[in-house]
This record gives C-alpha cells, sequence and structure tokens, in this order.
C-alpha cells in the first residue's frame, strides 16, 4: 500500500465508491451525483491545492498502483498548523487493514513533513466503523455538535475527534 497524489486515472475508482449506496451513506455530500466529468475536474483542483498547499488528497494504491481510496488532509491553516483528516475507500478494499495503515501513513506525513500540530475529523455518530478506525488510530474523541448539519434533509449531530502531534509521537515510541 502506498500514498500517492491523485491522477487522472483514479476517476474510475473514485467514482465505484462515490456511486456506492452502502460505502457513501455517511457522506454529507451527495457523492451519488458524482459525473465522471465532476471528479476529473476535482482530480485537476486537488493538484493546484497541493501545489499551493491546500489541501492534499492522496490515492491510497496497491503495489501495483490500483487505485483503492482516497485520503486526505484538508483545509491547512499554516498559522494555527492544523487539517482535516478524510478517507474513503471502495468497498472491495474495505476490512483489510488499509484504512489504518493508509492513515498512519498520513499522520507520518501531516506531523513530520508538514509539521501540522493537529488533525481533526468529525463523523455520524452513527457510523461506529469509521469510529473505530479514528481511535485505533490514535484520534482523541473532544465533542459533539448537537444537531448541527443537514445530510439528506434530515438534521444530524456530529462527532469531533483531534489528534495532537505530541500524542502522535508518544504513540510512536510505544
Amino acid at each position: 500500500m502506498k500514498l500517492r497524489l491523485l491522477q487522472q486515472k483514479d476517476a474510475a475508482g473514485m467514482l465505484e465508491w462515490m456511486h456506492d449506496e452502502e460505502v457513501n451513506k455517511y457522506f454529507r455530500f451527495r457523492a451519488g451525483d458524482m459525473s465522471e466529468k465532476k471528479a476529473r475536474e476535482f482530480i485537476t483542483k486537488s493538484l493546484l491545492d497541493a501545489e499551493e498547499r491546500k489541501n492534499f488528497h492522496f490515492a491510497i494504491t496497491d503495489d501495483k498502483d490500483e487505485y483503492l481510496g482516497t485520503i486526505s488532509l484538508k483545509g491547512i491553516d499554516w498559522e494555527a498548523k492544523t487539517a482535516e483528516y478524510a478517507i474513503s475507500l471502495r468497498r472491495a478494499a474495505q476490512g483489510k487493514g488499509i484504512a489504518f495503515e493508509a492513515t498512519q501513513n498520513l499522520l507520518d506525513y501531516a506531523f513530520q513533513k508538514l509539521e501540522l500540530n493537529r488533525v481533526y475529523l468529525n463523523v455520524l455518530p452513527e457510523n461506529r466503523r469509521a469510529i473505530h478506525l479514528y481511535e485505533k488510530c490514535g484520534f482523541q474523541y473532544e465533542g459533539i455538535f448537537r444537531n448541527h448539519i443537514s445530510i439528506r434533509g434530515k438534521i444530524v449531530s456530529l462527532k469531533w475527534y483531534g489528534l495532537l502531534a505530541e500524542e502522535y509521537r508518544r504513540s510512536q515510541l510505544i
């Protein structure tokens, strides 16, 4: 498993998970509405964002460079040294430890190469599988924003998690 910046050839794999209702049921955006053109535009924009160091969207790939999913550091605030984490895998890549390994690689990149101080995320409370991954990776529960956003016409809450650089460094010594 490795991480690399998204490439245009990843569009089909991205559309696979975006159009998979089981995979995208916890997403805030309407992933099922994504077209190939929009996916390709997102990839083009993601490469510009990486050059400008605003967002980093990486393809998670196997050893043959097959696209397995996307993992991201978004909305980087260079003054506060923070970024939001996100991940999504194709269904065929789930349940194999890939998300854990990719997250560890991304956190290494965030805290060692980019020298960020904090990586955070939010998740729907009922997304237990994702919460298990985040806690396994060391993210700490920070609180809940009750009735905070609308998803598919329903007002829902968000749980917030964060990981500080010092916590991450300590976990690497164990």
